[in-house]
């Protein structure tokens, strides 16, 4: 396959290619093996050895996940594993989604702690739910177990968790103060902590 043309794409970071066969499309350089490319080599007539063919043209895949991506995101904030999921739903091949989770993580436009942070606010905001369920609904959504507890100990601060401690005991019928040790286990299994059980006991 040779080349006909490599020119500057419509954005400063990506290139237009045009191949012997016909095939036209863009690609960001930052999904190749630096190896691959370099400006100077690839010039109008330059034969591609069949793997920088796939190189580039896993390049311009990897893009246009990289595009979808950005629309989903723009709708709302997404998780690495939800937005991986959906453009693996898409038709996009594991590795070209691996890649474009590492180019967005890498930005700073998808952070699973920044996801478990937002959604715990918005939860907390019409839902009364303890913090073991909570945890766990993080990690349904893919959040691992590390940053899920990081942004319950970040949201749920001191005032917080004593917020939604008393509308536990209220939407579960359970005595605002003083509770037996039966209840303190149970506050104890449903993920509240140690120091805030104690509180609720000693008054």
């Amino acid at each position: 396959m040779t080349i006909v043309s490599l020119k500057p794409g419509k954005s400063d970071d990506t290139r237009r290619l045009e191949l012997s066969d016909g095939s036209l499309f863009s690609f960001n350089p930052c999904y190749l093996d630096a190896v691959f490319f370099d400006d100077t080599r690839y010039t109008a007539g330059v034969e591609l050895s069949p793997g920088e063919e796939e190189q580039f043209r896993f390049a311009s895949s990897c893009l246009r996940g990289e595009r979808a991506a950005l629309r989903l995101i723009s709708r709302a904030e997404q998780t690495s594993f939800g937005l991986g999921h959906k453009l693996e739903k898409a038709g996009y091949p594991r590795s070209c989604v691996n890649a474009v989770l590492a180019r967005l993580r890498e930005l700073n436009i998808v952070d699973d702690s920044r996801y478990a942070r937002i959604w715990l606010q918005a939860r907390l905001g019409h839902r009364v739910e303890s913090p073991r369920h909570l945890l766990a609904a993080l990690r349904r959504r893919g959040i691992s177990r590390q940053n899920a507890e990081l942004a319950l100990q970040t949201v749920l601060n001191p005032a917080a968790e004593k917020a939604l401690l008393d509308s536990y005991l209220k939407k579960n019928r359970l005595p605002e103060t003083g509770g037996t040790p039966d209840i303190a286990r149970i506050l104890k299994r449903e993920g509240f902590s140690p120091d805030l059980i104690h509180s609720y006991r000693a008054n």
